[in-house]
């Protein structure tokens, strides 16, 4: 490798090595209580999997209370069915609610899904707390709505209880558009919000605004502990190689390709730059690969499945995905007005890991921008125009993107650092308050 960086410095371990405390997770329960859980490759269900597998290497005894594995698709995996059920998977004994699904869920949907999950899985939750008397229970936004059942239960046995903000529901609802036009029910959502979020001994956030915002709605800054998602570097990287997604996929050495992978929602901002792969069909080397699932998906491709250039594809295996990511001459991360403040999307930890140059959507001083600073190229969200002129000027090869800049990014968000900052906060928590 040209530059000061190599695979070597970006080895990472499964495990995270276990901090000062960990050894009073040996034997200790809890339970993990969210809407999203493994084997859901996209955003939350990944991470909190993650979680409740490490906790349990480290001693922890797991009981994770979920959905079956249904997103971004909003369709219940192969292998799995909408009902109740009990499995061992790995180390963590996971109890599946099922929740109310179907194949278009925008609008008033998008809230009678997590609420009909708070529902069918509230008595499970309830006895698991009630039988097993955790001394910690880690409730996972979303889903809200599914935590004052988790609340009353472990007021009674004494549990402390923490809740990992994963995405503001609310703020993001109404941010996108999802609920436009019932204004009485943001309010109503705030005001459950605030109750809600009060009654949490800790509270874990992904990121520094998000953290901004929960002070606002009235959380104590000594509760409140930011800990971002993560990438294994282990499993991604820069590639020597030429990635031979390449030529499977029929790229040439001269084809130029922008790569989006991941969730195919509405706040993922992508008519934006399926915009821009219109405005920019004369130039035939430029090919656009959009890969993943998601309710608008399929709308996406009706509108822009006739150009030439663009290329829809499913998620690709997870073992294959440092391949894939590899494959790209340009990662790009679109995202509506308004959204990129609320989170940093998961895919960025894969995007910089793979060390190739990326181009973002974001308005200047929101979260996403700051973090990346000059180690991407931002255009301003919603304009098709400025994007499409960004990804062709990024065809120039003597143009430096800040590949140094964006390894070093990707160290800061190492799952050992992740992992190992989560479970130190859990355990310091638990001390406190024993």
């Amino acid at each position: 490798m040209s530059d000061a960086f190599s695979v070597a410095q970006f080895e990472d371990v499964a495990v995270a090595k276990p901090v000062a405390g960990d050894a009073s997770l040996s034997a200790r329960k809890v339970v993990v209580y969210g809407m999203n859980y493994a084997p859901e490759m996209a955003g939350v269900g990944r991470y909190t999997g993650e979680i409740a597998e490490h906790l349990a290497e480290l001693g922890a005894d797991v009981t994770v209370v979920t959905t079956p594995p249904h997103y971004p698709g909003w369709k219940v995996q192969a292998g799995h069915s909408n009902r109740y059920s009990r499995a061992s998977e790995g180390r963590v004994m996971v109890f599946r609610a099922p929740l109310l699904l179907r194949q278009k869920m925008g609008g008033i949907w998008r809230l009678l899904a997590p609420l009909s999950f708070a529902l069918t899985s509230g008595p499970v939750v309830f006895w698991q707390i009630v039988k097993r008397r955790p001394a910690t229970i880690f409730c996972v936004e979303p889903t809200l709505f599914a935590a004052p059942v988790a609340q009353l239960a472990g007021w009674l046995v004494g549990a402390r209880i923490v809740l990992h903000v994963q995405d503001l529901e609310v703020d993001a609802a109404f941010a996108v558009g999802h609920l436009a036009g019932f204004r009485w029910l943001r309010a109503l959502g705030l005001a459950f919000e605030r109750f809600t979020l009060g009654r949490f001994h800790k509270v874990v956030t992904i990121s520094s605004r998000m953290a901004d915002r929960l002070l606002d709605k009235g959380i104590a800054s000594d509760r409140v502990t930011i800990v971002r998602n993560w990438v294994d570097l282990a499993h991604i990287h820069p590639m020597e190689e030429v990635s031979p997604y390449r030529a499977e996929l029929g790229f040439t050495d001269e084809d130029f390709v922008v790569l989006y992978s991941g969730n195919i929602g509405a706040k993922q901002g992508l008519k934006v730059l399926l915009g821009a792969a219109e405005l920019l069909a004369g130039q035939t080397r430029i090919k656009f690969v959009i890969a993943g699932e998601g309710p608008v998906k399929r709308e996406l491709e009706t509108a822009y499945g006739h150009l030439p250039a663009v290329h829809f594809l499913p998620f690709q295996p997870y073992s294959r995905l440092n391949e894939f990511l590899n494959m790209a001459d340009l990662h790009a991360l679109p995202q509506e007005k308004g959204a990129a403040d609320l989170v940093l999307p998961s895919k960025l930890g894969g995007m910089l890991a793979s060390g190739k140059p990326i181009v973002v959507t974001a308005d200047p001083g929101t979260e996403l921008a700051d973090f990346l600073g000059d180690a991407a190229m931002i255009t301003p969200p919603g304009d098709a125009a400025t994007l499409a002129a960004a990804i062709a000027s990024c065809q120039r090869p003597e143009r430096d993107l800040g590949r140094q800049k964006r390894l070093r990014l990707a160290l800061r968000l190492s799952r050992r650092e992740g992992l190992t900052q989560l479970v130190s906060g859990l355990v310091q928590d638990a001390q406190a308050g024993s």
